[in-house]
């Protein structure tokens, strides 16, 4: 059986000993969300369940491994091929961990996997997995780049998954504790791509067109390794060094102040963005700045601030100061798309207006006071870069204005 340092050791000797063609463009796969309306009250519920267990992970100190961190109900999938023969899994891309693992709905079965016999498994609060990592070949994109002898788990046993499992795309050191010794870290997609040469740079890219109609429930995304899809964005791409604030640091974590008719709705400080959350959050006692500030008041059946057409009216845009720059956040892109007001709590009629801004439990110098979800995603393009110098960026995008809510 092998121990995780001799199988380690003999994961860089087959790393350097076997290098594919270095490509000169990114690897792209297309990502779509099964959301359906029946699960739209799901997925607020499980978005409040994930930030509960975030907060929670911030004020006691628990380790980041132990925190649910995937959107399972509303996640963004994407499908990658294994082995041989090929079989495609569909994947929640979760960029706060970095594990990927296979197995909680289609079955492992290779001829090409090697079964390292290192137990690996990840409690993330109401699902997890325990299993075996292997290494075997997986296969990208829609011009097929396949690079052999990927390290990834397979379930044995798995709770809580609607999907096949997960590809992480969070910094590496988020694999700490999934094996013994929990000091180990197991090497990312993003990783093993750079290093197979499959691409140039540890770059992941991340698009999101917004869902505006009950046709669209199933959204369209796309992720990119290795560098930005120049196709999706416009501008320049501008980055913010990660933040060194635990519990924050943990994760793709930053630092911003934001502002809403030049008054400062939350003060600089530390927070993460999270591709699997869907709502934007903000420390208590912004949220209660922003409350007062557009006159929302909590909507009993969903929780959701509700503002009246007038107030949408008179809505103002939120301001983003990220680094050196700003980034607007329209009024429109505040709130809840008004064509899925029926799937929500209650339901809601066509010209109910409820804000995607919601609030955390605990206030400002928690050590994660926001985190910027999906919402904020579908308008900005987002880049998350663990090269030498650890950041992230954002660039607008065609969708950045746009007012389909």
């Amino acid at each position: 059986m092998f121990s995780v340092a001799s199988w380690l050791a003999l994961l860089a000797f087959s790393v350097t000993g076997s290098p594919v063609e270095v490509r000169n463009s990114p690897i792209t796969l297309p990502m779509t969300r099964r959301l359906t309306s029946s699960n739209v009250t799901d997925l607020l519920r499980h978005d409040e369940a994930l930030v509960t267990a975030l907060t929670e992970c911030s004020t006691h100190g628990r380790r980041a491994t132990a925190v649910p961190l995937t959107d399972f109900y509303g996640g963004y999938a994407a499908s990658v091929g294994i082995g041989d023969p090929m079989e495609m899994y569909y994947l929640i891309v979760d960029s706060a961990s970095a594990i990927t693992w296979i197995g909680a709905d289609t079955k492992y079965e290779s001829r090409t996997g090697m079964n390292t016999e290192v137990p690996v498994g990840v409690d993330y609060g109401y699902g997890s997995f325990e299993g075996t990592l292997f290494e075997d070949s997986m296969t990208f994109g829609t011009d097929e780049l396949s690079i052999g002898r990927m390290p990834f788990g397979v379930a044995s046993t798995s709770e809580g998954f609607v999907f096949d499992g997960i590809l992480g795309i969070g910094p590496r050191h988020l694999t700490r504790g999934t094996m013994n010794p929990p000091e180990a870290m197991i090497p990312t997609v993003t990783d093993y791509l750079v290093q197979q040469g499959g691409i140039l740079e540890p770059v992941v890219g991340i698009f999101f067109q917004p869902v505006d109609t009950h046709e669209s429930l199933h959204g369209h995304g796309e992720i990119s390794f290795g560098e930005a899809n120049r196709q999706r964005y416009t501008g320049s791409i501008e980055y913010t060094d990660l933040t060194a604030t635990p519990d924050s640091s943990h994760y793709w974590g930053i630092n911003q102040r934001i502002t809403y008719k030049n008054a400062v709705i939350l003060e600089d400080t530390a927070g993460i963005v999270y591709c699997g959350c869907t709502f934007l959050y903000i420390a208590s006692d912004a949220f209660e700045r922003y409350k007062a500030a557009t006159g929302g008041t909590v909507n009993a059946a969903n929780d959701l601030l509700q503002i009246s057409p007038d107030q949408y009216a008179a809505l103002r845009s939120l301001y983003f100061h990220i680094g050196e720059n700003t980034y607007e956040f329209i009024n429109n892109a505040q709130i809840w798309p008004r064509s899925l007001n029926h799937s929500l709590d209650g339901g809601g009629g066509d010209n109910d207006i409820f804000l995607i801004v919601r609030g955390l439990t605990s206030s400002t110098g928690s050590g994660l006071d926001f985190i910027i979800g999906y919402v904020f995603l579908q308008r900005f393009y987002t880049v998350f870069d663990s090269g030498s110098r650890p950041r992230v960026g954002f660039a607008q995008t065609l969708f950045t204005d746009a007012t389909s809510n």
